[in-house]
């Protein structure tokens, strides 16, 4: 077994890492800062290491005789760098690059980074994106994703510091804090909950592949202690759903038809992003379990449960 630090490890996927690693038998930390004051994850005998990104003598303290580490924590959204084109600038970018040479000064066997497959490929017309596909990325957020792979590379040229990006789709579950903008199909539930509105960009025909977190983290760390023949990998179920569909799935989930108000669609927004995932499925044997009407039921579960 292995001695992993997840970096953002109380976070909504880095939760589910820390989770999924621990249930394999492995030494895990969780690196954090506990702003909520108690574990979102539910494993037990994760050590807890609290300390901001931003600062790199916490970051060595997390690092220190750790063989794996997943970099699970960002400072930004793709609202917020839509309203900031410089956020990634100023922190992700920055963070990360001391994160990785930190890293390397201290033997770590490898980085697992968590990039972004819902926003990295851009707006090209095509029914699927694979690995192979060149980048064409529209927002600040994407651009920051790519920007970061860039130094992964960098730091393995360099410093020998192996690396694995995961480009992940449009994960959601219970524990997605929709709070800072993200996440359609959370929010859209805990909407639906409160009887609130939603808002629709454009008229709803924008395609996403949708994952369950459980998932992601399943197929994530499936790839620890594995010779990885290929230094980026798609992460998402495959399947493209409509912000239309996802509407009305909502309905037939909570019973609650939503309330739907319908905007402009902000430029960076792509159309359609559905990923080719058969280089990882055929590599590791592991795919998405989690449909989407039952990852939406569990989901749903949970937040019906927190507004009782």
């Amino acid at each position: 077994m292995a001695s992993v630090v997840v970096i953002g490890g109380n976070g909504f996927l880095g939760s589910a890492i820390v989770d999924e690693l621990a249930a394999a038998g492995h030494e895990v930390t969780a690196f954090d800062r506990f702003t909520s004051g108690r574990p979102v994850y539910t494993a037990e005998g994760v050590r807890q290491i609290r300390g901001d990104v931003l600062e790199p003598i916490d970051v060595r303290r997390a690092l220190e005789g750790q063989q794996y580490v997943f970099h699970f924590v960002s400072s930004s959204t793709p609202a917020t760098a839509e309203a900031s084109p410089t956020l990634d600038l100023r922190t992700n970018i920055p963070a990360t690059v001391s994160l990785l040479a930190a890293a390397a000064d201290m033997g770590v066997e490898r980085v697992f980074y968590a990039s972004s497959g819902g926003a990295i490929y851009g707006d090209q017309a095509l029914d699927a994106f694979s690995e192979d596909v060149v980048p064409e990325p529209l927002s600040p957020y994407a651009i920051g994703k790519l920007a970061i792979e860039g130094y992964l590379r960098f730091f393995w040229r360099t410093r020998g510091l192996p690396s694995v990006s995961l480009r992940i789709s449009n994960p959601y579950g219970p524990r997605q804090r929709t709070s800072r903008g993200q996440g359609v199909v959370a929010s859209f539930l805990r909407s639906a909950a409160r009887g609130e509105p939603v808002t629709v960009y454009g008229g709803g025909s924008m395609v996403r592949d949708y994952i369950y977190a459980e998932d992601v983290a399943r197929m994530v760390c499936s790839t620890v202690g594995t010779l990885a023949q290929h230094r980026i990998y798609n992460i998402g179920s495959g399947t493209g759903t409509s912000v239309a569909e996802i509407v009305d799935l909502v309905g037939e989930v909570t019973g609650v038809p939503l309330k739907v108000e319908h905007a402009e669609r902000p430029r960076t927004f792509v159309e359609r992003s559905v990923l080719d995932v058969s280089r990882f499925t055929d590599e590791f044997g592991v795919a998405a379990g989690v449909g989407l009407r039952e990852g939406m039921e569990r989901t749903w579960a949970a937040i019906a449960g927190e507004v009782r």
